[in-house]
């Protein structure tokens, strides 16, 4: 769906009962890493009054602050504007979409839980969000890869780089481009897999 600047961007519903624990997490988690990449909703079929604090003390400790939002029931508008439809546990309650991508992510249920039983759904969700953006954004992870390896720590404050180096892969550093190529990978073109010139 297009974003406030007009683009077209990949478009995420994350969807649970109370839509105060997992969705909200997942919600964080999303927006923390795509950035204005992609965007995306929660929803739930049987909203609760406020998100559960345990599940915004979890994040708080990651550095995503959930505080601002509110449990919402999901709207028939907000399903037919996603492109990938995540189910968390609402089963039948949850919408169907022919056409619409529909993924179900087991997880526990933070409702009622201390933070030490929260801290690992915490977690599980960030890595299944990391996942899901992968593969929505295409080589956005490979150019990830090629600037800092396994560590993630410099990704924000290289996402200009990162930017420019998907619209030009001549911007990544040279010695990470030759090896990665030689390995039989390719960069470039918006996630499309265009090999490098």
């Amino acid at each position: 769906m297009p974003d406030s600047t007009g683009r077209d961007v990949p478009a995420v519903l994350f969807l649970c009962v109370h839509n105060a624990g997992r969705s909200q997490m997942a919600l964080g988690w999303f927006r923390e890493l795509a950035g204005d990449r992609a965007q995306a909703f929660s929803g739930g079929s049987e909203p609760a009054e406020t998100v559960n604090p345990v599940a915004v003390a979890a994040m708080a400790e990651v550095g995503i602050d959930i505080t601002g939002e509110a449990p919402r029931r999901w709207t028939d508008e907000m399903a037919r504007e996603a492109d990938v439809i995540v189910t968390m546990g609402c089963g039948d309650t949850c919408p169907v979409y022919p056409g619409t991508r529909r993924v179900d992510w087991e997880l526990t249920d933070p409702a009622g839980r201390p933070l030490d039983e929260v801290r690992p759904v915490r977690d599980e969700i960030g890595e299944r969000v990391r996942r899901l953006l992968d593969e929505l954004l295409g080589n956005d992870a490979e150019v990830r890869e090629l600037f800092h390896g396994d560590d993630d720590s410099g990704w924000e404050n290289d996402r200009d780089a990162v930017d420019q180096s998907l619209r030009d892969p001549w911007t990544l550093p040279t010695a990470r481009v030759t090896d990665h190529l030689e390995a039989g990978g390719s960069v470039g073109g918006s996630g499309r897999g265009r090999e490098c010139p």
